[in-house]
């Protein structure tokens, strides 16, 4: 599998459990002094941002939904960081007032990504299976690494078990069936002991 696009993100849902929001970064500072935030961008969030024609900021996950901000501008800043201009945030003072908030894209709003490319609340709650068909359990979160993302997966019996989000282990990826065929090498999965 190709690595997930704006993977280290995580998900806001709506009653009934429709995707609201995915967090693509946080703001970590201001640019200048007309009101540009300096937002520090998840793996593969960067291009999504750079487009996005609105954000919402957030106060931490917890939070179900944040107030909604028309984008003026966007621009690449440092490495891993893009520079935001919102309507409403005019001064520098004001940019800073929001430092350490979460940066959020309506999901609904997101490019399709690319074959063989998933977001990764598309994978959370995907049941994962061995070759067999055993259950291994379900996806409850995306961790980012210096590598590879990790897939949580927490099994019938409450534990984790961390997968790598790579080609070699995750055989079969079938978004729309909710489904995942992993490829169970002795000790990936805690009591798989060859």
């Amino acid at each position: 599998m190709e690595r997930t696009a704006a993977s280290t993100s995580s998900t806001e849902r709506e009653p009934g459990g429709r995707v609201a929001s995915l967090v693509a970064g946080r703001v970590v500072g201001a640019h200048g002094l007309r009101g540009q935030l300096r937002v520090r961008c998840g793996e593969g969030a960067e291009d999504s941002l750079l487009r996005a024609a609105r954000v919402r900021l957030l106060r931490g996950l917890e939070e179900p939904s944040g107030p909604l901000f028309p984008v003026r501008a966007a621009a690449p800043g440092r490495p891993g960081e893009v520079r935001l201009a919102l309507e409403g945030v005019r001064r520098r003072e004001e940019a800073l007032e929001l430092c350490g908030q979460l940066v959020a894209l309506d999901a609904d709003s997101l490019e399709a990504p690319a074959p063989g490319e998933y977001y990764g609340y598309q994978l959370v709650g995907c049941r994962v299976e061995r070759e067999d068909g055993s259950a291994v359990g379900r996806v409850s979160g995306i961790w980012p690494t210096g590598g590879p993302d990790l897939l949580v997966i927490e099994g019938p019996e409450g534990a984790e078990h961390l997968v790598p989000a790579v080609r070699a282990l995750l055989l079969e990826v079938d978004v729309e069936g909710r489904r995942i065929v992993i490829d169970a090498i002795p000790g990936l999965i805690d009591g798989d002991v060859a």
